[in-house]
């Protein structure tokens, strides 16, 4: 089976889908291909988000914004938005889920933890819907 791909967006691209991309990286490997994106991305990854993901052992200081591109919709084959509206344009076949997620912007890392740790649990169902371990 051809391993699935996951997009994930918000508006800006530096708090919950870099949080969401992250979580995924690291706990599905290889098994999953990971995108996220923002219709009208930041400058920089939100630094509580960075905070708070040290915490969980991972690095994503290092990680850009990126601008939503309708090539980043198409090649992907669950789309998760979260809180981004009507930016995201839909293509039949797709899966898509809205995670209604509290922003990160603006608030310090104690705001931010509850936040991350609501991704990552559903992150792990995630998983174990589209990509299972054997």
């Amino acid at each position: 089976m051809e391993k699935p791909s996951v997009l994930f967006v918000c508006v800006h691209n530096a708090g919950r889908s870099q949080m969401a991309a992250a979580y995924l990286m690291h706990l599905a490997g290889d098994r999953v291909e990971v995108r996220s994106a923002g219709s009208a991305p930041a400058d920089q990854v939100n630094p509580a988000a960075v905070a708070a993901m040290a915490e969980e052992g991972i690095d994503i200081s290092a990680e850009v914004p990126k601008v939503l591109t309708l090539d980043a919709v198409r090649e992907s084959d669950v789309v998760i938005t979260m809180g981004c509206g009507d930016t995201c344009p839909v293509y039949p076949g797709k899966r898509y889920e809205d995670w209604a997620l509290e922003d990160p912007a603006g608030q310090g890392v104690d705001s931010v933890r509850p936040i991350r740790d609501e991704i990552r649990g559903r992150i792990e169902a995630l998983i174990n819907e589209i990509a299972p371990v054997a």
